[in-house]
């Protein structure tokens, strides 16, 4: 019996890492991912203004996987029906299970010249792109305009604040955002506390700005234009081509169909409670949880069972996380609870996500790099 893993961000390392403990050891396990390495995606942004972070948020699959066979190769298509995933090198692989973690891309929304004229933050080589232009072209003055204000777009455009003071520039970090405040899909408190540190830090916000069309120097918005010597789009996300260009619905139980699930970022997902999922690391690492115990389930009734017993009930998915954090620059804001923090408290809670995330997936002395970057910056 063969279990597939497809990809291997923040739900897929996870969930591969508890198929490993879980499942019978007749079952085989099988992780495709399209790099070598696990990227730790929350810290991406800091490479912008601090290239060596890119070492201690990458960790060999090599080095996280203990009995996965690694697969490293990008996925192309997964037919659900013949259960057979499509690999770009050619090869395909056969599924008795399949639990899908590919993530997703960068959403243009059709915008004109959105794509062609603007840098997303998805990976490592998109943040030192990210450096290079802001230095080629924004240290003598001008405008980086940071498209769209969840979590990633204020992350950016705190860094990109952080990196002008730094350098002594005089360059203008405008964010802007379609709907009337910053962080739209969190608590009222924490976007404030968040809008307050982003003005704190010389970061121009600008809401119920609709971007309407990109020229090679101008973001053309439903409120006026907006003259730039940057632009970096993080404005939403929509489904790999893997997936059709889809971010496909499931329930609570996180299945496509009764031997595909599909989680994290991937998919658009409804809890136990009937709430949409939001995007989410910690959404991720929680779902991954909830998948390992159903496929295990799963494998163990079909390789061991009674034919006769009922087959296992799936465990649903409940969204429940204590707070959330978000660095800005030099700053950070956390919610806990009911409580904000900002400053050195909420910085410190920050250091700890990655430092916590890598030392689970068993990259301890990473984690340690990782916290020491996080205090010195």
């Amino acid at each position: 019996m063969r279990v597939l893993v497809l990809g291997a961000g923040y739900a897929g390392l996870t969930l591969a890492r508890e198929l490993e403990r879980r499942l019978p050891a007749d079952a085989d396990l099988t992780v495709v991912n399209d790099s070598s390495h696990h990227l730790v995606q929350h810290e991406v942004h800091r490479a912008i203004r601090r290239p060596s972070v890119a070492d201690p948020i990458q960790v060999p699959l090599d080095e996280a996987l203990t009995r996965a066979e690694l697969v490293v190769d990008r996925v192309t298509n997964v037919d659900t029906d013949a259960r057979r995933v499509h690999l770009a090198e050619g090869e395909t692989l056969d599924y008795d299970f399949c639990a899908v973690c590919i993530g997703a891309e960068t959403a243009y929304y059709d915008i004109p010249g959105l794509e062609a004229n603007s840098l997303p933050l998805k990976r490592l080589d998109d943040a030192e792109a990210i450096r290079t232009r802001f230095f080629d072209d924004c240290t003598d003055g001008g405008s980086v305009v940071v498209g769209g204000a969840g979590l990633s777009g204020i992350q950016v455009a705190g860094e990109l604040a952080a990196l002008r003071d730094e350098e002594g520039a005089h360059t203008d970090i405008v964010l802007v955002e379609q709907m009337d405040t910053i962080a739209p899909t969190f608590p009222e408190h924490f976007q404030r506390a968040v809008r307050d540190e982003l003005l704190d830090r010389g970061v121009d916000v600008r809401t119920e700005t609709v971007v309407e069309s990109v020229t090679g120097t101008t973001v053309e918005t439903d409120v006026g234009d907006i003259d730039y010597d940057m632009l970096v789009w993080t404005g939403g996300i929509t489904g790999s081509d893997a997936m059709a260009d889809e971010r496909p619905a499931v329930r609570a139980d996180l299945r496509l169909d009764q031997r595909t699930f599909v989680l994290g970022d991937a998919a658009d997902a409804v809890d136990a409670d009937g709430e949409p999922v939001p995007a989410s690391a910690s959404a991720a690492l929680r779902e991954a949880s909830v998948v390992a115990h159903n496929i295990a389930a799963q494998v163990a009734y079909e390789l061991t069972g009674d034919p006769g017993d009922f087959p296992p009930r799936p465990k649903p998915y409940r969204f429940e996380v204590p707070g959330w954090i978000v660095s800005v620059g030099d700053g950070a804001v956390a919610q806990v609870g009911p409580s904000i923090f900002r400053g050195s408290a909420a910085k410190a809670m920050k250091a700890t996500v990655g430092a916590g995330h890598l030392t689970s997936v068993g990259a301890v002395s990473r984690a340690v790099t990782l916290v020491e970057e996080e205090v010195n910056a």
